[in-house]
């Protein structure tokens, strides 16, 4: 089991990642359950396959425990969800001591997490995160958050967990295009700022999308490293460190808003399009090679993930896709800073963007 801590100051927090975790959890979270009792949230369709596993290795460990199902979805992470969330927990009786359990993919994570966090004040909770993006992004942070008409994230709070546990196993009960769509963020911590993992990506991809063991767990745990380095170091996003993790995510969010938000695009594939469209950018811009960028998308599509307007079916214009960018909750004094790239591994942050020439260059890419 690989031990990774996040570590800030006078809170750390463990990540805990291995093969077959999920059913050693009631013995990991026993010393959470108070009353010899968790409160878990999750979705019906980790409901249907994983909750069983898990609920077992709680009841072998004799924890207690009561759920509460999400529907399946981005749209979970909305406001009625929260309220009947927050409702069922009042009615559990949960206290400020109290650790919830958050067992699913991200929106599972995203909206317990804020729940834990506004619930009388703010209770603990503890992440099992059942996806890949989950495992290697959103578990680890403290960001949490729902949805409005507004835009993605935009309503949603700092809140840390108290402890994550990382079972690869999992994994193998995902969607082949779940899977891809994760992938985009282990990607992606290369192409921030270490080519040496890019390089170990492509050479790896397919022995990691086969199950490979070795492979996948390498993976999560040199993401979760990464992670945990630039949560440490600019936990709330006051330096500027932590936005690197946001690379792809401003164009991705564009398009992720024009699909709707739905099952028409994922948010990894929302991400990988954005990335490789931030590294065509940064080519415009004079910043990065031209084979930097076509790596990368070659890459990405070796995934089965899309790197166009087009492959992410968006037939829209340059002007309308920056308007979705507007509500961006990274805009500051009217400006809106981009992560663009001088290359693989060699993302910075360019706060002199003129959002006239990103339409353009949008215009521009729907003829791909």
């Amino acid at each position: 089991m690989d031990r990774i801590t996040v570590g800030l100051e006078g809170r750390p927090y463990d990540v805990l990642i291995g093969q077959g975790l999920l059913a050693q959890a009631g013995e990991m979270l026993a010393p959470y359950a108070r009353g010899g009792r968790l409160l878990i949230v999750t979705d019906t369709q980790v409901g249907q396959h994983v909750l069983p596993q898990f609920a077992a290795s709680l009841q072998q460990a004799g924890i207690g425990y009561a759920a509460h199902l999400l529907p399946s979805g981005e749209g979970a992470k909305s406001w009625p969800e929260l309220e009947r969330l927050v409702d069922w927990l009042l009615s559990e009786h949960v206290e400020r001591s109290d650790h919830i359990v958050a067992l699913g993919g991200g929106v599972v994570g995203d909206i317990t997490g804020f729940a834990a966090h506004i619930v009388k004040r703010g209770c603990h909770f503890v992440q099992v995160p059942t996806t890949l993006l989950s495992q290697v992004d959103s578990s680890v942070g403290g960001k949490t958050a729902i949805n409005s008409a507004a835009g993605k994230n935009l309503v949603g709070a700092f809140h840390q967990p108290s402890l994550v546990l990382i079972d690869p196993d999992v994994l193998d009960t995902l969607p082949r295009r779940e899977l891809g769509a994760g992938y985009a963020e282990v990607a992606k911590y290369g192409l921030i700022d270490a080519p040496d993992f890019f390089d170990w990506c492509e050479t790896n991809i397919d022995a990691f999308m086969a199950g490979d063991p070795d492979a996948r767990r390498h993976a999560i745990a040199r993401s979760v490293e990464a992670k945990a380095r630039i949560v440490a170091a600019d936990e709330k996003e006051l330096t500027g460190t932590r936005a690197l993790l946001n690379l792809g995510h401003t164009f991705g969010h564009a398009l992720e808003a024009e699909t709707g938000y739905s099952d028409k695009l994922l948010h990894g594939e929302g991400v990988a399009a954005g990335m490789a469209l931030a590294f065509r950018y940064s080519v415009r811009r004079g910043h990065c090679p031209t084979s930097d960028a076509e790596r990368v998308s070659a890459h990405l599509e070796k995934g089965g993930l899309p790197t166009s307007l087009s492959a992410a079916h968006v037939d829209t214009s340059g002007e309308k896709l920056v308007e979705h960018m507007l509500h961006d909750k990274k805009k500051s004094g009217g400006t809106l800073p981009f992560l663009l790239a001088n290359g693989i591994g060699k993302t910075f942050l360019a706060k002199d963007v003129d959002l006239s020439d990103v339409a353009a260059f949008l215009n521009e890419e729907r003829s791909r």
